[in-house]
């Protein structure tokens, strides 16, 4: 990869990171880079699906690309990953004052890192709904909320005894001082959206609003919020269209699904857990003249990449990592196995991945985690035990996760895109 091409792509990454502060925004910016490709309703009859195509269902998206050998029981090669990440969202009635400050009620989504979101100044982000049913997308990108920590004075043991925070208590933002108003804030989202009135409901994120950005005197690290995981539907949408420009001759159809709600469990209908990837699967079957035994019998030729970020060695907690499995930064994508099923990697997945890196000259490493330390699960096992599709686990290796402020190398991001690319093809 030359050095303007290299440039390029990260820098289409970080555009992607800022433009994507909420799972509706990630699905937007991915239709964006979606070229030819057609939307379809799910309500809508599927006659002569386009062979770029792609379906939206709230904060989750699938496309695919159909080549022209593809056969009702070629299968499908598939990449998923997953649009939401950690935050703190605005609850319905989010209005509350406090002694002459205004402050917005919020409530924890996912396992975030407490202390990452104190003093940062915080924008947002989501979709609101108003009285007349219609929902708008709206992205308030300047600070105007912030967690202020409890002085050192009023905390003297704070250094030594470390931070201590009650969810409920002490991570409700300010957003203003003064007295609030039942209504105050569906007032003002209400406005920013451009809307008439007052927003009615609304899926709401806080964020950080620092961009992402490239560190390091040598340039070689990238912080940003919602690394874990908009890299990878960054890296999965960037490989879909690398695909569907190759010229190579196939018989399975390349898709990638970005599921919603991964961090809380994947049980919605937009998870990993719900219909979504199965019903459009079952769709294209259909529209390549197969029947419901091609059905079963394209999921047996078919195979899954899950992509979500993996934890990189930390220098300062090196005894936390198996010694033999450390992911290195910089060292490619981490093929993450797991015995106990917290990960869907096989021996034969992971052969297929290997070879898929291997023939781009893509470094790729392993990721197990210590026998001691409880192993986090992705969309993989779920999407596996659903389908009944061979699925592996990989990721960029990546510090921070889970923090408002996320950081990994700058080159393992375009390894993966690369290696999702040869495996789509």
């Amino acid at each position: 990869m030359d050095v303007t091409d290299h440039d390029e792509r990260l820098g289409d990454l970080i555009a992607y990171l800022d433009a994507s502060p909420s799972p509706w925004h990630a699905v937007r910016s991915t239709v964006e880079r979606l070229t030819g490709s057609e939307p379809l309703a799910e309500d809508d009859a599927w006659r002569s699906v386009p062979r770029r195509g792609h379906a939206v269902r709230d904060g989750a998206i699938i496309a695919w690309s159909i080549p022209d050998g593809a056969t009702p029981t070629g299968g499908f090669r598939i990449v998923g990953a997953h649009t939401d990440s950690p935050c703190l969202r605005v609850t319905p009635r989010p209005d509350t004052s406090t002694l002459g400050w205004k402050q917005l009620d919020v409530e924890v989504y996912g396992g975030i890192l407490n202390n990452t979101w104190l003093d940062r100044d915080l924008g947002v982000a989501g979709r609101i709904v108003l009285d007349d049913g219609t929902e708008v997308l709206v992205d308030v990108g300047e600070g105007i909320a912030r967690v202020p920590q409890l002085a050192v004075h009023l905390d003297r043991e704070v250094n030594e005894n470390g931070l201590k925070l009650d969810r409920q208590r002490h991570l409700v933002p300010v957003w203003g001082i003064g007295p609030s108003h039942p209504g105050e804030f569906a007032e003002w989202i209400g406005e920013r959206a451009g809307a008439s009135g007052a927003a009615c409901w609304w899926d709401l994120c806080l964020y950080d609003t620092q961009g992402a950005a490239v560190l390091g005197a040598d340039r070689s690290m990238l912080a940003s919020g919602r690394l874990d995981n908009l890299l990878s539907c960054w890296a999965a949408t960037t490989a879909l269209e690398a695909s569907s420009a190759s010229d190579h001759p196939s018989d399975h159809v390349a898709v990638i699904v970005l599921n919603d709600h991964e961090e809380v469990g994947s049980a919605s209908t937009t998870g990993a857990q719900g219909p979504f990837l199965e019903s459009v699967l079952h769709r294209l079957v259909a529209d390549l003249g197969g029947s419901a035994d091609d059905v079963h019998r394209a999921f047996a030729s078919s195979a899954c990449v899950s992509a979500d970020n993996a934890h990189a060695v930390h220098p300062n907690y090196v005894e936390r990592h198996d010694p033999n499995h450390r992911p290195l930064v910089g060292g490619g994508p981490a093929i993450k196995v797991n015995a106990n099923q917290r990960y869907a990697t096989s021996p034969r997945t992971a052969s297929l991945f290997q070879r898929a890196c291997e023939s781009r000259n893509v470094p790729w490493q392993v990721f197990v985690s210590a026998s001691d330390m409880p192993c986090g699960s992705t969309i993989g096992p779920v999407t596996a035990t659903r389908l009944g599709i061979e699925t592996l686990d990989v990721g960029v290796p990546q510090l921070s996760m889970h923090s408002a402020r996320e950081l990994c190398g700058v080159a393992d991001p375009l390894h993966l895109t690369t290696a999702l690319t040869a495996f789509l093809t």
